[in-house]
């Protein structure tokens, strides 16, 4: 997906859609999963794997018989060249001849060398487990030096990261906004009617449909062109992305990767998603997105952020910002590097890092934040504005179904409660979340705590500082008293008055329903003054 290049059809579909078939044929044959890799090689490996260290995985498979599964897991996980005869044993039925014509193998006599990577992938989501197979370019487990500029990414923690963070109810169309290996569309094709799915990667795309062949879903439509450009007045109930928001010297001699380089200068291509994303959302629509943002002299990450949207066309948007990291230019030119391939210490390294370094002192970028976006445009029910941006860094909590399920009942409980004037709140009643536990720290000696933390053990996993009132306030929410039969018995406790204390603690419950660590018990009223 980049920003330069004219609309071009669409690489013509496989002329044999047999083959993908073919393939999924063999791989169920040889079970050829997550858990079966796993016990091949065992968790050691697994997690050397993880490192892009392939040795204690070879050692493991070279101490066992050979299997349909190893051979497959030796050609396209470990990226290794396999005799012959025990690759025509992995596929009977799409056969060697067969898997070339997918570009997954090539074959020089008696030894098959693998083209791509291919690897099971398992989840689980709102609906129950999952899993599918994911075809890749080799990446650099398997190949040296840098990557191609065309490369195709696989699934790697950023794509589990916005694949966890997608709403899963049902809706009619989803838009996947830079596809890449397919991954988000095949998610999203699980909870909505139709998906499409664009790129500006030819390269992308025939990978991505070959994914979706290959794992017979059905309902993904792809199209070819940059940003908005393929689904020009079209729009969606959700839109999702992983845009490629790498911040990229526009300088000669420095890659630009199609699955990470958007073509634009800085973080211009975070905001053109954002802005864009207005014009191709139905009300009540709603936009997951990964971002990075730059920190610019006398600007924070946050306020230019807000700035984007004040623009005109994304004004009409509800915006939630979760901030999970910071770097220094210096640590975001060594990731990136090194993201491509290119070794430290060599004299290519070096220059981009120089070319890296010089692009941020020349705009004036003293740190790059990276997190999630979620958007949302504005409809009748959907209550007064909502702009919200916070710093999250700590790791989030156990969320086996993803944070996506959070996240949709964080947004439906901010509804509820930015409804309800005070006096509806002070009169509801509330519930703790079942996740949600309490710490107290002592001087030694002392009766009274120094410090009292509420700590989240799903969602975000947040630890929230509390005074004492708060504290005693989330305890006592069973879904018995009201907020404000609480609030006066507190009153009373502590010895102070009862409508500061309300105006005081009124605020942090609001909070607290947003972030899912207090919930209604009861259906809420209606507030009288709207």
């Amino acid at each position: 997906m980049r920003v330069t290049p004219p609309i071009a059809p669409l690489p013509a579909r496989d002329a044999q859609p047999a083959l993908p078939q073919k393939l999924r044929a063999d791989l169920t044959a040889a079970a050829f999963s997550v858990s079966t890799l796993t016990a091949l090689w065992g968790d050691d490996a697994e997690r050397a794997l993880h490192r892009n260290q392939r040795v204690p995985a070879i050692r493991r498979l070279d101490e066992q018989a050979v299997t349909p599964a190893s051979t497959l897991a030796r050609l396209f996980v470990l990226g290794l060249d396999v005799p012959r005869e025990q690759v025509e044993r992995a596929l009977p039925t799409l056969g060697i001849d067969g898997a070339a014509e997918l570009g997954l193998m090539s074959a020089a006599g008696d030894s098959i060398r693998p083209l791509k990577d291919l690897r099971p992938y398992s989840f689980v989501d709102a609906d129950g487990a999952g899993s599918w197979w994911i075809v890749s370019d080799l990446g650099e487990l398997s190949r040296p030096g840098p990557l191609d500029e065309d490369h195709v990414l696989g699934v790697g923690g950023a794509s589990m990261t916005l694949a966890g963070l997608m709403l899963q109810a049902r809706v009619d169309r989803v838009l996947d906004l830079g596809t890449g290996c397919g991954i988000q569309a095949l998610h999203a094709a699980r909870h909505a009617k139709h998906v499409v799915a664009t790129d500006i990667s030819d390269a992308a795309l025939t990978t991505a449909r070959l994914n979706a062949d290959l794992n017979a879903v059905t309902n993904i439509e792809f199209r070819h062109g940059s940003l908005y450009e393929p689904v020009a007045g079209e729009r969606f109930d959700r839109i999702v992305s992983n845009p490629p928001f790498v911040i990229t010297p526009r300088r000669p001699g420095v890659p630009a990767y199609e699955y990470r380089d958007g073509g634009l200068v800085g973080d211009e291509i975070v905001r053109t998603v954002i802005v864009g994303s207005a014009d191709h959302l139905v009300p009540g629509g709603t936009v997951q997105m990964l971002a990075n943002w730059e920190y610019r002299a006398g600007e924070t990450g946050s306020d230019r952020v807000a700035r984007w949207l004040h623009d005109n066309a994304a004004d009409a948007l509800d915006s939630w910002v979760i901030e999970r990291e910071v770097q220094s230019p210096e640590e975001y030119a060594e990731t990136w590097i090194r993201d491509g391939g290119t070794r430290e210490g060599t004299e290519k390294f070096n220059a981009l890092y120089g070319a890296w370094l010089d692009d941020f002192a020349e705009r004036g970028v003293r740190q790059v934040g990276f997190g999630y976006v979620f958007l949302r445009r504005r409809d009748a029910s959907s209550g007064p504005v909502w702009n919200r941006h916070e710093r999250l860094l700590s790791a989030p909590g156990q969320n086996e179904a993803g944070l996506g399920v959070h996240i949709a009942a964080c947004v439906a409980a901010h509804d509820a409660q930015a409804r309800l004037s005070d006096d509806d709140l002070a009169a509801s009643t509330l519930v703790v979340a079942g996740d949600v536990t309490q710490e107290q720290h002592h001087w030694p000696g002392s009766d009274d705590p120094t410090a009292i933390i509420v700590r989240q053990g799903g969602g975000f996993g947040r630890s929230i500082p509390v005074d004492t009132a708060l504290a005693a306030l989330v305890g006592a929410c069973d879904g018995d008293l009201s907020v404000g039969a609480i609030t006066a018995a507190l009153a009373q406790l502590l010895e102070v008055d009862e409508r500061a204390l309300r105006a005081q603690l009124l605020p942090r419950v609001r909070e607290f329903v947003d972030d899912g660590i207090l919930s209604f018990a009861l259906p809420q009223k209606p507030d009288r003054q709207r």
